[in-house]
């Protein structure tokens, strides 16, 4: 394979959804290489966002309250001062989107028009056609970064792994396009390359996602946070396909039940409130009556009835297609990989452990989402923190040093990876145990020594083997050998080092 070198005194941006958009924009006027390996705001899970951003925006509503709701479904594990930094920079953030042409839902005095979704205390979810956020939001975005000038977007590279000089400092990445391995040389990279839901056979996320991003910051030797979270959105609709399509968490805050196959609500008795319980205990409902052969659908046919075509376009045309009407009949759910809570360690200003590299969005963990994310703060969080990780990234000088080293990302085959895929979501899913994870690690072993440093490989290792280490069951993880939280809630911080995982100190 050919290998072309690139020098550029900018920012390099590696990834092409809301949170690489926002840094690309925040840094300037510094010069920003954007590269995505789709067409920007394609295979991004920021574009198939449904429910919508969250942000007090209401009199009603205030920061602190938001802050408090997002660390109370991290069961225990979200860092509050930047809970509190996140809900505090909501509103602007918002306001940001908005000017920038994304067409929020309004009220007839022009203010936001919001919804409650689940786990939230009061209604903060800024909408867009009722189920059309991400879309809509990232055209905005993705309009606003094509005009600017200190913008250079470079599509269609992949990550092949990142460069560091003489004393370890990542300064530039290998990408690879048609082919060509190309070295691109930068005073700064920011990783922004999404989660890892193409990892499980059942997922509501662009399949192309393989945690790319966090194999390659691990592999050259960045800090590690909470892979092992996982979180499975409760409602993804249940037609077998690949990825399954998302039922948003709003059809619920409209008033939808969920009921099994003979008709009984099954959600009231499992937790006070209801269908809107934070996702993990929705999730596992939906898994148990499955399991049970009681099957799980959501009926929205009192709470949206006939509007459902207005108020929920994405999920009917979703609907429709596979034959289905939400509007007379209840239609079958089951829990998919949603988002990834873990990533890369980063501070408050997205950089990592390692100098000269950043990271924001799902590849990143700011300490904002512990063992269970508050729905639709993912938007928020990579617009918030997306811009935090521009501007400091902009700040970085100095001199070239010499390259050192350079880990590149092998591949892993199709039929591997499908294959990996399915025992995912068998072992590493909703419910988990010991035996399914220890299954799980011998066949990576196998796996890792036929296709050493293949990126999907890393990434699930990382998930793996931190789930079989937190012997607890704490949000979105759930083990059925030790269903119970420990009395202390802890993080997981690790490095690998020399290809196995070093804990380090939480």
């Amino acid at each position: 394979m050919t290998m072309d070198t690139q020098h550029f005194d900018g920012v390099l941006v590696i990834g092409g959804g809301l949170a690489g958009l926002s840094a690309a924009l925040a840094a300037a006027p510094r010069r920003v290489r954007l590269v995505s390996p789709a067409p920007l705001g394609e295979a991004c899970s920021s574009s198939w966002a449904q429910g919508g951003v969250a942000a007090a925006l209401s009199p009603e509503d205030s920061p602190a309250l938001h802050a408090a709701d997002t660390v109370a479904a991290g069961a225990g594990l979200v860092d509050p001062d930047r809970a509190a930094l996140l809900a505090a920079d909501g509103p602007g953030a918002v306001r940001r989107l908005a000017s920038f042409g994304a067409p929020f839902d309004r009220d007839r005095q022009g203010g936001f028009l919001l919804s409650r979704e689940a786990a939230h205390g009061r209604a903060r979810v800024a909408r867009v056609g009722g189920d059309q956020a991400g879309r809509a939001i990232m055209a905005a975005v993705i309009g606003r970064v094509r005009q600017s000038a200190h913008v250079e977007v470079l599509e269609g590279w992949r990550l092949r792994g990142l460069l560091q000089d003489s004393v370890g400092a990542v300064c530039g990445a290998l990408m690879e396009r048609d082919g060509v391995m190309t070295a691109m040389r930068a005073a700064a990279v920011i990783l922004a390359t999404g989660g890892l839901g193409g990892l499980y056979a059942e997922t509501t996320t662009p399949s192309a996602l393989l945690g790319e991003g966090l194999a390659a910051a691990a592999l050259a030797g960045a800090t590690l946070a909470d892979p092992e979270f996982v979180q499975f959105h409760p409602t993804a609709l249940d037609i077998g396909r690949d990825p399954a399509p998302l039922i948003t968490e709003a059809l619920r805050g409209e008033g939808a039940w969920l009921v099994n196959a003979a008709g009984e609500r099954f959600m009231t008795g499992q937790h006070p409130d209801g269908e809107l319980a934070p996702r993990d205990v929705v999730a596992r409902a939906i898994h148990a009556e499955r399991e049970a052969g009681r099957g799980a659908f959501l009926d929205a046919r009192a709470a949206v009835g006939a509007h459902f075509p207005t108020a929920f376009p994405t999920v009917f045309e979703a609907c429709r297609s596979a034959g289905l009407d939400p509007r007379v009949a209840p239609v079958p759910v089951a829990p998919a990989c949603h988002y990834h809570m873990g990533g890369i360690l980063t501070d408050a200003d997205g950089a990592t452990t390692l100098a000269g590299l950043y990271a924001a969005g799902e590849c990143a963990s700011s300490g904002v989402h512990g063992a269970n994310r508050l729905a639709s703060n993912s938007l928020l969080e990579a617009a918030v923190f997306g811009a935090r990780a521009g501007r400091a990234a902009s700040r970085r000088l100095g001199a070239p040093r010499p390259l050192a080293q350079s880990r590149k990302l092998s591949r892993l085959p199709e039929e591997d990876l499908q294959a990996l895929r399915k025992a995912m979501s068998r072992e590493a899913g909703v419910i988990r145990e010991a035996a399914g994870l220890e299954r799980l690690l011998s066949r990576l072993d196998l796996l890792g020594a036929r296709f050493p440093d293949a990126g999907p490989l890393v990434a699930a290792r990382l998930v793996v083997e931190c789930a079989l280490e937190r012997r607890e069951s704490r949000g979105a993880h759930f083990r059925a050998d030790h269903p119970e939280a420990a009395a202390e809630a802890r993080r997981t911080l690790v490095r690998l080092e020399a290809g196995s995982l070093s804990r380090k100190a939480a």
